[in-house]
């Protein structure tokens, strides 16, 4: 299971917790980077393309995998690195030998409980377009069908469509304000559709506020292309996926 840590922002003192993404390996194996919870995080300033990936060895099959460098973007625009504890891909796990030995039990599953979804596979983000790419990949996988651009075009950011939701990706460096939430709810609203917000800055301390009143799930993208929720509404649609109304339909 992913780790969390609790992480403090040095710039304005806010309190976050960061959940490490799980990726997979070529293996088929879900694994998360291990989180360093002793040594303090750092403020990413001059960036580069080596310092933004990290070398972690998978716990199954030993492989050395490149995994984007844990990251969290505070709304006061700080963007803090997470400490890691990089595995030596030379050395031979314990747990690795262990999970091979030991084979998980199969469990019975009931007819009537629908079989859970693959793991989330990210687009990394470094552009704009990665940033739609990497929500449209995202909204898929949550099973919308018909995603495309939204018909009209929002002031901040670029605007998506599926069958049943609009979704805003806000790819700015400013947080997301109040007034974007708003909006966004009151295009929904009149296409009688839900809708979900993706930031890659985070939002503002109102614009949370807001969100939460008129229900509008709210995700911050981090570098690695993964959506992470940051409130109730956007928690729920990232357990349940898309509502019967937004499914792809199914071949028969």
């Amino acid at each position: 299971m992913p780790e969390s840590v609790s992480v403090r922002c040095p710039a304005c003192r806010r309190e976050h917790v960061y959940t490490a993404a799980a990726y997979p390996c070529a293996c088929g194996t879900p694994a998360a980077p291990r989180l360093d919870r002793v040594a303090a995080p750092v403020v990413a300033g001059h960036r580069s393309w080596a310092d933004d990936w990290i070398g972690a060895a998978c716990a199954v099959c030993g492989r050395l995998n490149h995994w984007p460098r844990p990251e969290v973007g505070c709304p006061c625009g700080t963007v803090l690195r997470i400490p890691v504890l990089e595995t030596d891909p030379s050395a031979d796990p314990t747990e690795a030998s262990t999970a091979r030995a030991e084979p998980r039990a199969a469990r019975p599953e009931s007819p009537d409980t629908a079989p859970p979804r693959r793991a989330f596979q990210p687009h990394a983000v470094r552009t704009a377009r990665d940033a739609v790419t990497a929500t449209a990949l995202y909204l898929r996988w949550l099973g919308y069908g018909d995603i495309r651009r939204a018909d009209q075009r929002p002031v901040h950011g670029i605007g998506l469509a599926a069958r049943g939701l609009l979704a805003q990706v806000d790819p700015t460096v400013r947080p997301a304000a109040p007034r974007d939430v708003e909006c966004l709810w009151l295009t929904a609203m009149t296409e009688s559709a839900d809708c979900v917000y993706f930031s890659l800055a985070g939002y503002s301390d109102a614009a949370r506020a807001c969100a939460d009143s008129l229900g509008v799930p709210l995700f911050v993208l981090d570098l690695a292309g993964v959506p992470q929720p940051v409130n109730d509404p956007a928690d729920a649609l990232n357990a349940d996926g898309a509502p019967e109304a937004g499914r792809r339909a199914r071949r028969g």
